[in-house]
């Protein structure tokens, strides 16, 4: 699901406040939805209280999609005096990736006084322009983006993962002075109660390759096209003569065409594996030698990245290979890796030959320059105290 707001919940909880989670029943993040009772569904997950507004279901990023915002929007409006009756808030939080649920956020927080916070995950409409090839005369996107002009000129505060994420919206009506940064992190006590065991497909692969000297670049996760890992699959090619092996876990809608694309050179280094459930993840990442993560050389990442999976291969003391342009790089600021240009093959070879020519203690000693960042900068129960100071 979306982890970020049930750890912030979760941390704002642990500090006294009282905390509601309203949330659409069908979402593409979601591995399975939640049992819906009616219209609206009160669950309690870990002690934060769930509303379930029932909306219809969807696939990819298709006109369905925009049928169930709209329905989210709709049930919003729809519920508004319902959700905010027995429990009058002092914030209400706008934290959809589209900005349409600012207006109805903003009819609750008139009606009850609440600060309104408008908190910006990807920015919208500019993403599906830059990403998705939508024309900004589209209906759909004009539509989006005087919503994201409203949100800008109408709420108390803004709260975005995206550290340069001001320049955009102060051009669209926000007050610089509004703005604050908070970045996506971990939640630290998952790692130190210890991890589920590897599923013994995986367990196996992996304790196959070590036994036999292989070198393992692992990367977890989503195959999406914004995860760019047809130039990993190019680069796998460029180092087939060394003693590498590329191990990818998960799914997603480019998996089929990355394995045909895998076929299709011939590559002999590259394993595909299923995905594993999250509290996994923790064993499967220390299993790897070093991780890697890639981006889209896109214009749209001038306003920064915040990405969960990065937090996660840092927190495994693991060195990351880091294949983007962008504002920022945690990767770089922290030392515990080699950031490469986007969409070449070639760099990321040589990051993975440097990587892999390292001795284990070099190698280590990258790891843990990332989990010492991840823990001072990225704990959730920093976050979360972060976000409560940027709405004063």
């Amino acid at each position: 699901m979306e982890y970020r707001p049930y750890y912030l919940a979760r941390e704002w909880q642990r500090l006294g406040h009282r905390v509601r989670i309203v949330a659409a029943s069908c979402s593409h993040l979601r591995i399975k939805p939640p049992k819906l009772t009616g219209t609206i569904t009160e669950e309690n997950i870990d002690g934060i209280s769930y509303v379930w507004l029932k909306t219809p279901g969807y696939r990819g990023n298709g006109a369905r999609r925009a049928i169930n915002m709209f329905a989210f929007v709709g049930q919003l409006f729809r519920h508004a005096r319902w959700l905010i009756k027995n429990q009058k808030p002092d914030v209400i939080i706008a934290s959809s990736t589209y900005p349409l649920d600012t207006l109805p956020a903003r009819f609750m927080a008139r009606r009850c006084g609440a600060r309104l916070v408008y908190e910006v995950h990807d920015l919208w409409p500019l993403s599906p322009i830059e990403l998705g090839n939508m024309s900004p005369r589209h209906p759909f996107i004009r539509l989006m983006q005087w919503a994201e002009d409203y949100a800008c000129r109408s709420v108390d505060r803004v709260v975005s993962m995206l550290p340069n994420a001001q320049i955009h919206l102060q051009e669209h009506g926000m007050d610089a002075a509004k703005f604050a940064y908070v970045p996506n992190g971990i939640a630290i006590d998952e790692w130190e109660r210890g991890a589920s065991p590897l599923p013994e497909t995986h367990s196996a692969t992996l304790r196959t390759l070590h036994e036999s000297g292989q070198f393992v670049l692992g990367y977890a996760g989503g195959h999406a096209v914004s995860n760019a890992l047809e130039f990993l699959m190019q680069a796998a090619r460029l180092v087939a003569d060394q003693r590498v092996t590329l191990v990818l876990v998960g799914d997603g809608a480019e998996k089929t065409n990355l394995v045909g694309q895998a076929k299709a050179l011939n590559l002999r280094n590259v394993i595909f594996l299923p995905a594993v459930s999250k509290n996994v993840v923790p064993a499967l990442l220390r299993e790897m030698d070093a991780l890697y993560i890639g981006w889209q050389n896109k214009p749209i990442y001038r306003f920064g990245v915040s990405p969960n999976k990065v937090f996660d291969y840092m927190m495994a003391s693991k060195p990351v290979i880091h294949s983007v342009n962008a504002s920022n790089d945690v990767v770089a600021e922290s030392g515990c890796g080699i950031t490469v240009p986007p969409e070449n093959p070639e760099a990321i070879a040589e990051a993975i030959r440097q990587l892999a020519f390292m001795s284990e203690n070099q190698r280590e000693e990258l790891g843990q320059r990332g989990r010492n960042h991840v823990l001072k900068h990225h704990d959730y129960r920093v976050l979360a105290q972060r976000f409560l100071e940027g709405l004063i």
